[in-house]
Order: C-alpha cells, then structure tokens, then sequence
C-alpha cells in the first residue's frame, strides 16, 4: 500500500452513517472515495456526498455513492480532501488539480475538514509547490502582467497539448512561482481584493485533522484552532 492510499483509507474511517461528507480531488482523495465506495457496498453505510469537482463526480457515480450538490445541504459534516503543502502551523495550499474553488466553497461549509497526505507534502512555510490563483478568462493577461510587475513569478497553467487549462467554473488558473510565503494571510488578503482573481489556492485556517502517510503507518494530527 502506498502513503497516499494509506492516508485516504484511513481517512475514510471517520465518515458515519447519516453524514454529508465533502468528497475531495486529487490523487490522494481518490483513494478515500474508493474506500467511501467500498465501505457502502460492503458495510452498508449510508451518506450523501457532495463533490469538489466533475471528475470526483464521475468516480463517487462509478461506485454508488449518493451525490447532492452544495446547494442542496443545509451544511457539510466533514470534508475529506488533499493538499499540496501544509506548512508547520497548519495553513495550506491546494489547488493543484484546478478544483480549488470548488473545493474551498465545500471546505467553507463543512463543520469539520480533514487533509490527507504523504510526509512529502509537510513543509515549514509554504510557497515550493506554486500557488494556483484562479481567475476569469477576460482581464487574464492584465493579472500576469501585474504579478510579473510584483515579482511573484507567474504562469498561466497549461495542459499537456499546451491549450489553456478551464476549471470546471470555466475560467483559467495562474500558478505563481513564489518559493516561500513569509505571510500567507498577508498574501490571502491581498489576491482576494483583485478585481479578475475568483479564488486563490491559500486554505488558511480551514483544517481541523491532518492525516499523514508514512513509511511507520498513518499519522494523526488534531489541529487547534
């Protein structure tokens, strides 16, 4: 078993009969999902899932899970999702998969979130991994050229055929080359007052249990806030 399949079974653990569970995206999600799938054809439990993206759609169809979208809860329980960096004090960046607005509108609504990792993805502070900043199609070249002036190193994220990347709200993604964020509620603060950027990748004070995959098992990290 690999660390990602690791922390997505464990994972799935704390999903109860009766919950709305926020179904994440991304590579390590997917290994949760499946284990949610399993658990209801296998256990019988029953929950209703609420997506973060179209292709988590389509898996948590493949495998029976009843689906509603947000609109349609009053509220989450629990979401289980992955990230793309933890840093030591629990703020995260995510996005990496193109989903991130859907995934911080679910996260915003869920009583309780849980990120799943391998040890890879725990850092001091963030920045490494690019921080993906979501923006509408029309102004795009004006947001580079700004981010360009600010020195933050951007790229407009592009697929393997080198078409532009369309998240599932339709718009495109900028990936910013910072290396390290001194002050990521600073930076937060800032791209959420730009006129174009719909959502940016920083998951700030979001996470409530961190479950790591590693070489010794699962490790477990229940999060103040």
């Amino acid at each position: 078993m690999n660390l990602k399949q690791m922390a997505g079974i464990e994972a799935a653990k704390y999903v109860e009969d009766g919950m709305i569970v926020g179904l994440g995206t991304g590579s390590t999600a997917k290994f949760m999902v499946d284990e949610v799938g399993r658990r209801i054809k296998e256990e019988g439990l029953s929950i209703t899932g609420v997506t973060t993206s179209k292709e988590t759609e389509r898996q948590a169809q493949s495998l029976g899970i009843p689906l509603k979208s947000i609109d349609d809860v009053p509220y989450v329980d629990l979401t289980i999702d992955g990230a793309d960096e933890i840093s030591a004090d629990f703020q995260g960046t995510k996005g990496g998969g193109a989903a991130l607005l859907f995934e911080k509108i679910v996260a915003t609504y869920s009583k309780k979130c849980i990120w799943i990792v391998d040890e890879s993805k725990m850092v001091e502070k963030l920045g490494k991994f690019p921080l993906p900043v979501e923006v509408v199609p029309y102004g795009s070249q004006q947001l580079l050229h700004l981010f360009e002036k600010k020195g933050y190193s951007p790229v407009l994220r592009t697929a393997a055929d080198d078409s532009t990347v369309i998240t599932d709200g339709g718009h495109y993604i900028i990936d910013l080359h910072l290396q390290k964020i001194e002050d990521p509620i600073a930076l937060g603060t800032y791209l959420d007052q730009l006129v174009g950027v719909v959502e940016h990748g920083l998951f700030l004070d979001v996470v409530t249990t961190v479950i790591v995959g590693g070489e010794n098992g699962p490790k477990t990290i229940e999060v103040s806030r």
